[in-house]
């Protein structure tokens, strides 16, 4: 059974924003985040290996395996068939809310304004990525949005670093962060991945 989304956004303080290259690397790095404490895991879209990714990480006991970059129901339907167990989009749209909610999946739709917030609201959401989080002004941004909207809770994204996270998870509108400083570009360090995985799950002991 598949927990509702504010269950997944709450078992880890991070969750690892993956680019994922090569489907060979996926299996062993979601060992690796696994091992360090970091069960939810966002493989984006980004590139032709993702779904196989997706695929590949499913395999790993306890991980729990999105699909990130959502941004159109084709690709809310692939990353279904590849055993999304949840969806995260850049954005809000009518159209994808409402695939993702027919099928049952947890939706973790962008947002940066409050309008974004407005039309989730209207269709049923109150729980969002706040994206991007830095350019979009920070965290002084999320606490001015927080205030009239204090039914939501947010995974801000973009631009925080470990030295940064445990400032934004302070806030109890905050669950949790993405980050993509856990997995760096390039061939993995499957210990060092493990490592900053173990540092980013004690964020919020």
């Amino acid at each position: 059974m598949i927990p509702p989304i504010q269950d997944i956004m709450l078992a880890a303080p991070v969750i690892p924003v993956l680019v994922i290259e090569d489907a060979g690397h996926a299996r062993p790095i979601a060992e690796a985040l696994v091992s360090g404490g970091l069960r939810v895991l966002e493989v984006t879209l980004r590139t032709p290996a993702a779904l196989e990714a997706i695929r590949e990480m499913k395999q790993v006991p306890g991980a729990i395996v999105g699909a990130g970059t959502v941004t159109n129901a084709d690709e809310c339907e692939a990353a279904l068939k590849a055993g999304s167990e949840f969806i995260v989009s850049p954005g809000l749209t009518e159209n994808l809310a409402r695939v993702v909610t027919s099928h049952g999946l947890p939706f973790l739709p962008g947002v940066s304004t409050a309008s974004d917030i407005m039309r989730g609201l209207d269709l049923g959401l109150a729980h969002f990525k706040f994206f991007p989080a830095i350019p979009s002004g920070g965290l002084p941004a999320l606490k001015a949005l927080a205030g009239p909207f204090g039914q939501c809770r947010f995974c801000p994204t973009g631009g925080i670093r470990q030295d940064s996270a445990a400032e934004w998870l302070a806030e109890d509108f905050v669950l949790c962060v993405g980050g993509s400083w856990i997995v760096p570009a390039g061939p993995p360090d499957l210990a060092a991945i493990e490592r900053a995985a173990r540092k980013a799950s004690e964020l919020r002991a």
